[in-house]
């Protein structure tokens, strides 16, 4: 019963309760899951998913690590989900949820595979749910409408519908895992902050026409403008719901996160030596990205 950090810890309590070995080795070393208690969520966060996927993300503050693994057997037998639960959340990690949210979907809007329509059309849609009702429940916590929607949102943002079978990676999260490994700040205001800066860095004319149907579909930016102006505009949008309307922090300064880290933190983010998604990245670009975030 929690939010996602304690929905994905709780996943991987049940494997480990089945297991003859230490619980890390199941990231560490990438044990098979052979067999896990039964899990049922009760969920009082909207953010992470947790209650509709077989996922689970857990860090380790001894080695500085933040690994996430997926499996079958972890997917919960059951979830609750009731919006009034979430009336006590805080203004703070209403924004920071609806950030997390906004970040799934984006991660898989954003893909070098050509999507299809309809569920383009959805992740939109889902998109607007989430920057429509996430000021109003920050202004009236007990706003069942506005929980309710932010929600079933969040469960649909990463239950792997969206996905329609695609293969890729996902950029953002990756790196946001190193940033929260280290310094332990809010996944979601981690995502918030890198996530303008990624898309800033990664547009080009080739990958323009993507941005351009997020600004128009989603901001409702004028399709007659110039692409990259529209691009950009909806750039721009989408750091103005971040850090003016949810009132997030906009810069790695103000979490306090340090320069001097950025490097361990890239090498860390693509282990293989690029991290592959909607743009490929190596170490170099990774500092790039957190540079333009100071």
């Amino acid at each position: 019963m929690g939010g996602g950090s304690t929905l994905d810890c709780t996943k991987w309590i049940a494997a480990a309760a089945k297991a003859e070995h230490d619980a890390w080795d199941f990231f560490s070393k990438w044990v098979e899951v052979k067999d896990a208690l039964p899990v049922l969520t009760v969920l009082t966060l909207s953010a992470t998913g947790s209650e509709m996927n077989c996922g689970g993300v857990i860090s380790n503050p001894k080695t500085k690590d933040k690994i996430g693994r997926l499996d079958r057997k972890l997917l919960p037998k059951a979830s609750f989900l009731d919006p009034t639960l979430t009336y006590s959340v805080s203004a703070y990690q209403t924004a920071c949820g609806s950030a997390d949210i906004i970040s799934h979907i984006l991660e898989v809007y954003f893909s070098p595979t050509k999507d299809m329509y309809m569920l383009d059309s959805i992740m939109e849609s889902l998109l607007k749910t989430v920057i429509r009702f996430a000021p109003i429940a920050i202004q009236k916590p007990d706003d069942y409408e506005a929980r309710a929607n932010l929600m079933w949102a969040s469960s649909w943002a990463i239950n792997g519908f969206i996905k329609a079978g695609k293969t890729h990676e996902w950029s953002c999260h990756p790196m946001e895992h190193e940033l929260s490994a280290i310094y332990d700040i809010t996944h979601g205001l981690g995502l918030a902050i890198l996530t303008p800066r990624f898309l800033r860095y990664c547009l080009n004319e080739h990958n323009v026409d993507k941005y351009v149907s997020l600004g128009v579909n989603v901001f409702d930016i004028d399709k007659n403008l110039d692409k990259m102006d529209i691009a950009n505009k909806a750039i721009d949008k989408l750091s103005e719901f971040f850090f003016d309307t949810l009132g997030l922090d906009d810069t790695f300064t103000k979490v306090g996160i340090k320069s001097e880290d950025y490097a361990i933190m890239a090498k860390k983010a693509c282990e293989d030596g690029t991290l592959h998604g909607f743009v490929d990245l190596n170490a170099e670009d990774i500092v790039n990205i957190f540079k333009m975030c100071e």
